[in-house]
């Protein structure tokens, strides 16, 4: 075996992993960056090809407020261009479809309005109770996380098209079912995020734009400039911090030493190593109990932009039980070239539709399509592209780890805590916008202030930082309407409807009863009426 010298071993390159590195190397220090992969980029993957110029089939999206990636992305002279809205977008439910604009299908029925409007603002107020950083330390912790979704849609949806919006709302955002999460750990991910609004919505929100060239670029930019301090194909299969520093060992008989180490993968993927000695119980425990969501990411090309001659965008929301999709988005380059709708295939539909053939998924979604759109020209693609982030050996899913109930509560402060000479990096270690781009960046660069730290090179109240606006892609606020914040639940609108018929019961009954002398009379001569507390 050879070995080899630094002063700090990150494991994973992917934008957490090579973040950390690249401040690191700024910061007057030496690191090595070992990925498994023959690739940098982790969980965004940047496919380059004739058909398609270049297209994103991992993480792609990014909006206001993530403004850490923005900078990286500035630094290195990659554009972002805007996610195409400006058409009509379309809602399929109950086999028909109806074009509409916003980040939210309307909803035409009364009851319905109230559901809906009901359960995005619990959701958020919620969340306002959710310390962003320690979401095990809310007033409500223990009972929210012995909760799954489900139980809490339960508990506020009185409306099947409430309850089936939110299933999708949560296998979008997390790509899994809502009887697999934690309502606590969930309620967070939306409030890290932003809100409901900023989480779900394309224009100021979390899909607002794409990079040109692919998202790759990020992770390749800063893969060239720390050079052969990247180092592809090194498996980690053990660290050992019993002497002095770290020792690692990969797979094609390599060794590293340096005096610390970041672990910049999904929290999962610390079972393939061997740590000497062993982790920690609690963190070991952690590291058992939280999987990666099911998603398999898929593109349809076609000849021409057929659905913006329509009159649509490209953004669909599908509710529709045997549909492969349930979100869609336009893909088109920016210039009008490579037309094309990219789709998710979700959760529990993932899991399902994974045995199939490639062949057989690109049919599926071609007729959906059609029948969404309402024009045959959807079953006749140039080209498709898939990626089933399942069957990654070395990400295990996509887009991120979740919580399932009662992990939170009881694992989760050891997620960002050091063993001793090792650090945590990846986006499920961050604070904002974590399972996102933007969270793996936070996450990469606080793990390395807090090595520079523990060096004695910064104080402990840098080790957090706060990141400036982003001045390209500012964000703009989501201003509520006079009935979006004060439009009755549907138990509070029965209610009231009851009480106001109780009302009317009674002053009919007590008329009536007046009338025919039924009613006694009081000391002064006054008729004793009654009415309701």
């Amino acid at each position: 075996m050879t070995t080899n010298q630094y002063d700090v071993i990150v494991i994973g390159a992917g934008i957490s992993g090579l973040s950390a590195a690249k401040l690191l190397v700024e910061s007057g220090l030496s690191p090595v960056v070992l990925e498994a992969r023959n690739r940098v980029g982790g969980r965004t993957f940047t496919v380059r090809n004739k058909e398609t110029k270049y297209v994103d089939l991992g993480g792609a999206y990014i909006g206001p407020t993530q403004n850490r990636i923005l900078r990286l992305a500035k630094e290195f002279g990659v554009a972002t261009y805007k996610v195409n809205e400006q058409e009509r977008l379309v809602h399929h439910v109950k086999g028909k479809s109806y074009a509409f604009k916003g980040p939210f299908p309307p909803m035409w029925n009364p009851l319905a309005l109230m559901d809906y409007n009901n359960l995005w603002r619990t959701m958020d107020e919620m969340g306002m109770e959710i310390p962003q950083d320690a979401p095990w330390r809310a007033p409500h912790a223990e009972e929210w996380d012995k909760m799954t979704m489900k139980e809490l849609f339960d508990k506020l949806c009185w409306t099947c098209g409430a309850r089936r919006f939110a299933t999708l709302f949560v296998n979008v955002n997390v790509t899994s079912e809502p009887h697999e999460v934690s309502a606590l750990w969930f309620l967070w991910y939306i409030k890290q995020c932003g809100g409901t609004m900023r989480i779900f919505s394309t224009s100021n929100g979390g899909q607002e734009r794409k990079f040109m060239g692919g998202s790759s670029q990020i992770s390749e930019h800063m893969a060239q400039r720390l050079g052969d301090k990247v180092k592809l194909e090194r498996a980690v299969y053990s660290i050992d911090q019993s002497g002095d520093g770290v020792v690692v060992r990969t797979l094609n008989q390599e060794i590293f030493q340096a005096k610390y180490a970041i672990i910049a993968t999904p929290p999962g993927l610390n079972l393939k190593i061997h740590f000497n000695p062993s982790l920690p119980p609690m963190r070991n425990q952690l590291i058992h109990r939280v999987p990666m969501g099911s998603v398999i990411k898929c593109m349809v090309y076609y000849k021409e932009n057929f659905w913006r001659k329509m009159g649509y965008c490209g953004s669909m929301v599908i509710e529709e039980e045997e549909s492969p999709i349930g979100l869609t988005l336009d893909d088109t380059k920016p210039d009008g070239t490579v037309p094309a709708i990219m789709g998710f295939i979700l959760s529990r539909k993932a899991r399902r539709l994974a045995g199939l053939t490639k062949e057989e998924r690109k049919r599926r979604i071609c007729e959906i399509y059609a029948r969404v759109l309402g024009t045959e020209e959807a079953l006749h693609p140039v080209h498709y592209e898939e990626k089933n982030w399942c069957e990654e050996e070395y990400s295990g899913g996509c887009y991120t780890a979740y919580y399932p109930p009662g992990i939170l509560t009881q694992y989760g402060r050891v997620l960002r805590e050091p063993v001793d000479k090792l650090y945590f990096a990846g986006t499920e270690t961050a604070t904002a916008w974590s399972g996102y781009m933007e969270g793996a960046v936070q996450a990469g660069e606080r793990a390395a202030r807090e090595i520079l730290c523990t060096m004695g090179q910064i104080r402990p109240s840098e080790v957090w930082q706060s990141e400036p606006e982003s001045v390209d892609v500012p964000a703009r606020p989501f201003v509520t309407t006079f009935w979006e914040r004060n439009l009755p639940s549907v138990p509070g609108f029965l209610k009231l409807v009851g009480l106001s018929s109780l009302l009317v019961v009674v002053t009919v009954t007590g008329f009536m009863a007046q009338k025919r002398g039924l009613l006694p009379r009081c000391c002064c001569g006054r008729t004793v009426s009654w009415s309701p507390r």
